[in-house]
């Protein structure tokens, strides 16, 4: 395709109305693309540069195009959280997550302060063998243990191991038999170690949710769920000869093993410690109750204010 001719103006003497005719022809003619919007760019470029007042108001232009353009970012980005975009946003989560139970919450912040408590006794060779595993629980970073005097009571030592799987030598330093309660003292305390938070019966009522956290049979720490059945319950074990009493009663599963551990409210809080199931039989197996000493009781075997 051919390309039509650019003219550039004649400056001979007595030619002006011929080169005001050329240089309009020119002007008119189709330019090419992209030459002719390089020709225009160049035209305009050279007046705005000869003029001043053109460059600044193009200055201008391009300022008050820029400050709309923020401007409308602004507008067009992402708007405010109201409380409907929150309320969505957790019931989504809800909906499509599985998040702890409230059991599951409530020991998972118990078991750090959770003990095995291991007894010995020597054999008629005279060697030292276990003779029997309870639960303790952690009341103070001191090292500090609450358990049941049942537990340690014929025992020639104790040992505890923590919730980590660390253990130490721990000595008897107290107890309250009228409520079978002991207090241990463990002698090798780890940097890290938790205790239980503690939390007062006043305000408690029947039907309340609780967890026992323990090691059943020796198994654990094993949790078991339910609520409380009852206050100011009495309970004496088959082999006793003391009846306990101002008890708490509830139906979370608890069997040889559990004693001394903590039964804990949905917070995870500790409210009492097992000490003992009930079954009309001879065997020593769950049926549905279970009892705890208040924990008011049992702060006090330690020596700790009352609430």
């Amino acid at each position: 395709m051919r390309k039509p001719a650019l003219y550039s103006p004649s400056h001979r003497a007595g030619s002006s109305q011929t080169d005001e005719r050329a240089t309009q022809a020119a002007e008119a003619a189709p330019e090419p693309a992209p030459a002719g919007r390089v020709r225009r760019f160049r035209q305009a470029s050279a007046r705005a540069a000869s003029s001043p007042r053109v460059m600044w108001s193009a200055m201008a232009l391009l300022a008050a195009l820029l400050a709309a353009s923020v401007w409308q970012a602004g507008v067009g980005g992402p708007k405010a959280l109201t409380q409907k975009d929150i309320d969505a946003a957790v019931l989504r989560t809800l909906t499509t997550q599985n998040l702890p139970s409230r059991a599951a919450r409530a020991a998972e912040k118990i078991r750090p302060a959770v003990v095995r408590v291991m007894s010995y006794a020597k054999n008629s060779e005279g060697k030292e063998v276990e003779q029997g595993v309870g639960t303790g629980v952690v009341i103070t970073d001191k090292g500090i243990i609450l358990t049941n005097l049942h537990v340690v009571q014929t025992a020639m030592s104790v040992k505890v191991v923590y919730a980590d799987g660390s253990e130490s030598p721990a000595t008897v330093t107290g107890a309250q038999p009228q409520n079978d309660l002991a207090v241990l003292q463990a002698q090798i305390i780890p940097d890290d170690l938790i205790s239980a938070t503690m939390r007062s019966t006043n305000d408690l009522v029947p039907g309340e949710e609780v967890v026992a956290v323990g090691f059943p049979f020796g198994i654990g720490p094993s949790v078991s769920s339910g609520v409380i059945s009852g206050f100011d319950r009495a309970f004496k074990s088959p082999e006793g000869v003391q009846e306990i009493g101002n008890l708490i009663q509830f139906d979370a599963a608890a069997n040889p093993g559990n004693s001394g551990g903590p039964l804990v409210t949905m917070d995870g809080e500790v409210i009492g410690i097992v000490t003992g199931i009930l079954n009309p039989t001879s065997h020593r197996t769950f049926v549905g109750i279970g009892f705890a000493v208040p924990i008011e009781s049992a702060a006090s075997a330690a020596g700790l204010p009352p609430f």
